[in-house]
């Protein structure tokens, strides 16, 4: 008897029970961190001096450097051939643009949807999985059909998959921009470029053409955003898979 195969409907359901285990055992592992320190106590050492301060801000760069370089070679990130740019060089943990922070697993007290779909001279461009998500990543399924269910740090903005669906998932209600997604993701977007490709740019928002900057659109539940460099696509509608 033949084993039917899995539907993407379900290849999601099953993501997201493994999302959910795995904020639960993030939850614990965190609680039982914080009674380790509550029961070591904190030290903090005063007068180091400035030679002590260059030392770790060196560091902290090396780190820095280190874990880009660590992402850049990972084998879980998404390297399809027709991505508008890779998250290998994307944010690792740190705040970007003083608003979208990460957290060890995702928080969802403020969570919506917006749907983003790129053109360049009339070829789509696909949207990485993983924007958002610090590697390594818990993958299911693989190709187009990936989905990123774990990774070491969630930002309150990313992607699981290569739909263009971009997760907005923040412990407070405020409001986050395209151009936020776009730093997290460490790739321009202005009215000139997107990404590594330069152009007349033309956006639509909800099938209407946007003639502001780009970078400053608010992402708001089920929003529809197309962006054109180049040559002008004809605005293509998304429907939304049911779940979302």
């Amino acid at each position: 008897m033949t084993q039917k195969k899995p539907s993407n409907a379900d290849r999601r359901r099953i993501a997201q029970a493994k999302i959910a285990e795995q904020r639960r055992i993030e939850a614990r592992r965190q609680r039982r961190v914080t009674i380790a320190w509550v029961a070591a106590g904190v030290v903090v050492l005063a007068g180091a001096g400035t030679a002590a301060t260059f030392a770790i801000s060196s560091t902290n760069k090396d780190n820095a450097k280190a874990a880009v370089a660590k992402q850049a070679s990972d084998p879980s990130i998404d390297k399809s051939a027709n991505l508008l740019a890779t998250t290998a060089d994307q944010s690792t943990g740190g705040d970007v643009d003083s608003v979208v922070k990460s957290n060890s697993m995702e928080t969802t007290v403020y969570h919506i949807h917006a749907h983003l779909q790129i053109y360049v001279n009339g070829v789509q461009k696909l949207i990485p999985y993983g924007i958002g998500i610090v590697p390594p990543y818990s993958l299911s399924g693989s190709g187009s059909s990936a989905f990123v269910s774990g990774g070491s740090k969630f930002y309150f903005l990313h992607t699981h998959d290569e739909t263009g669906v971009v997760h907005v998932e923040s412990p407070s209600e405020r409001k986050y921009t395209l151009g936020n997604f776009f730093d997290v993701w460490k790739q321009p977007l202005s009215s000139t470029q997107v990404g590594p490709n330069k152009g007349v740019v033309t956006v639509f928002v909800d099938g209407k053409k946007y003639t502001g900057d780009p970078a400053a659109i608010v992402l708001t539940s089920y929003e529809k955003i197309q962006i054109d460099v180049g040559t002008v696509t004809a605005y293509k509608d998304f429907t939304w898979p049911s779940g979302y």
